[in-house]
């Protein structure tokens, strides 16, 4: 176990070219590995959350728990100074019926970590609590780090980082771990999903009765398939919507008279989701209803600090098509972590070795790197924030 982090700077040295320190990063593989053999999923994540509470209670940090979401921040934390949060979540979705091999069995083979979890977005979060280790007992930072390690977020559920964000006290910034390949995402796309349903009147299939549902419901299914938004930037659409599920009749014999299917949207902050119900209502026969827990867009500016110290580091932006728990947030905030987004949700997760240290090292440098102007004016930072935010 590392007892002080100050004597051991190998870390923040391996941009030089220097070995990164072993022994955190091993014991961030280790840690993984006893997150996998956990099952946590979304809103089951106490087992998880006590992993990651004894392992930082191990460092003597003081973690703090509401529900299954654990909190805490560095030793020489300074009110006067702005504080960064390192976010990414503990949940998982269920493993699916493609896996081949034991879903908590956490695997090492071919320099991949196998498992449940292990991409999205364990791998991120042990890189994150790495980063937060190695700055944990740094004096006259210029700024407070605060790592949370947040549950339901798989589900976008209430017991989620939403409900311990007041609790967080004031935060200026985030860094936000999933998978994305290091790339740093500066915009995320929304997601709303809507319940259809096209009614018309049941009758016998043999006779010519009734009006058939499904039939009416094609028109408005053709809509939902072809409708693009005005206002495409380069050839990108801003408001992806997707027919994912549909339903309707009874028995073979019987003209059906309701036909339902949900749509999922993804729009970024071009278009407000009322904008985009608005447009809906006018252009459909359907009634629909909007399910509970819809997120919203977010972006950061291409010209803010955070974006500008990922691009002096050698990352390259995106925009994401996903959502994450970025959506919850009201502050700036940056999307960026080891894996692959496409492996998440995929039998057979895995994530590799390698990507995990490069995802330490990279969180080091960004916060090594942030711009010494803000750093060592805090209060010009928090004006260039609440700016940003108006």
């Amino acid at each position: 176990m590392i007892k002080d982090l100050n004597e051991r700077p190998g870390i923040s040295r391996v941009w030089e070219g220097l070995p990164m320190n072993a022994q955190l990063f091993s014991e961030s593989v280790g840690l993984l590995q006893q997150l996998i053999k956990t099952p946590s999923f979304s809103g089951k994540e106490a087992a998880a959350a006590d992993l990651v509470q004894h392992y930082l209670n191990s460092y003597s940090i003081k973690a703090k728990r509401k529900g299954n979401n654990v909190w805490c921040f560095n030793k020489y934390y300074d009110s006067a100074n702005p504080t960064i949060l390192l976010n990414s979540h503990l949940d998982t979705v269920k493993p699916n019926e493609g896996y081949t091999n034991d879903p908590f069995c956490p695997e090492i083979a071919m320099g991949k970590l196998y498992g449940l979890g292990s991409n999205d977005a364990g791998g991120c979060l042990v890189s994150l609590i790495a980063t937060f280790l190695h700055f944990y007992s740094y004096q006259g930072l210029g700024f407070n780090l605060c790592l949370a390690a947040t549950a339901e977020e798989e589900n976008s559920g209430q017991n989620g980082i939403k409900s311990i964000l007041p609790l967080l006290g004031k935060l200026d910034l985030a860094i936000v771990g999933e998978p994305t390949l290091l790339k740093m995402a500066v915009a995320e796309k929304g997601n709303l999903v809507i319940d259809c349903v096209s009614s018309g009147r049941s009758g016998h299939a043999a006779r010519e009765e009734g009006d058939n549902a499904i039939h009416k419901c094609l028109s408005d299914l053709e809509w939902f398939r072809n409708y693009q938004f005005s206002q495409q930037l380069k050839g990108l659409p801003h408001v992806k919507m997707s027919v994912i599920t549909i339903k309707s009749g009874l028995q073979h014999n019987i003209v059906p008279a309701k036909c339902e299917f949900t749509v999922d949207i993804r729009n970024d902050d071009i278009y407000s989701q009322q904008e985009i119900l608005d447009t809906i209502r006018k252009n459909v026969s359907c009634q629909f209803t909007v399910r509970p827990g819809s997120l919203g867009a977010s972006s950061v500016p291409m010209d803010h600090p955070i974006v500008k110290t990922g691009i002096a580091v050698g990352c390259k932006t995106y925009s994401s098509p996903t959502t994450s728990d970025q959506a919850w947030l009201t502050i700036p905030s940056v999307k960026i972590g080891p894996g692959d987004s496409a492996r998440s949700h995929s039998s057979d997760e895995f994530i590799y070795l390698e990507e995990i240290k490069k995802g330490i090292s990279l969180y080091v440098k960004l916060l090594e790197t942030f711009p010494l102007m803000l750093i060592n004016n805090p209060n010009k930072y928090r004006n260039e924030i609440k700016h940003i935010n108006n």
